[in-house]
């Protein structure tokens, strides 16, 4: 038989655990929290800025972001083919935005294609290179990295971007998910 102490002193002992294990629990979950929030409004905003800048290439004349006077060949048809693009953001200004419609200037690179029918990407026209894109224009500036007269590449290229910006230019294209990504919807605009 259970005494009326023994019942009361494991009923107390039960509680505490129970409140200790919640207590845990709770304490858990709102690191989680914050970490996770911590981690997704980064991650956000740069998935923002790559739609963005990503949407603002293919929809831009490709006279936009030319490089050496490269164009699409036009078939019997007045219809221009469809630019696809790939991107990657070195970095942002200024670097303590937390929307999109906090940042100014985003500083990064550029991979794309012009789709023409049946032209498969190892031989289509491309436009690639650092590039900036001033955000807070209507609609968004895109300038280009490109020697000029008498200044080389990489001196322009120095001259344009921030230093760590720079640095990230000459070392980094597009990452191998991007570059798929880009291949795969190339492929399906060019009706390969």
């Amino acid at each position: 038989m259970v005494s009326r102490a023994n019942f009361a002193g494991w009923y107390r002992h039960r509680l505490v655990w129970v409140a200790v294990i919640l207590l845990v629990v709770a304490a858990g979950v709102v690191v989680l929290n914050r970490a996770a929030g911590q981690e997704a409004e980064p991650a956000d905003l740069q998935a923002q800025i790559v739609a963005r800048m990503r949407t603002t290439l293919e929809q831009a004349d490709p006279g936009q972001h030319n490089h050496a006077g490269h164009t699409a060949q036009q078939g019997a048809s007045e219809e221009k083919p469809p630019v696809i693009c790939g991107v990657r953001v070195y970095g942002y200004e200024p670097a303590e935005a937390t929307t999109l419609a906090d940042v100014q200037k985003v500083y990064g690179f550029h991979l794309c294609g012009i789709a023409e029918q049946k032209r498969p990407w190892d031989v289509a026209v491309k436009l690639a290179g650092p590039l900036i894109m001033d955000m807070s224009t209507d609609p968004l500036g895109i300038q280009v990295v490109e020697a000029t007269e008498g200044v080389r590449f990489i001196d322009r290229l120095r001259q344009m971007f921030p230093a760590k910006y720079a640095t990230l230019a000459q070392e980094e294209a597009l990452g191998a998910k991007e570059m798929a990504d880009l291949r795969r919807r190339y492929d399906t605009a060019a009706g390969l």
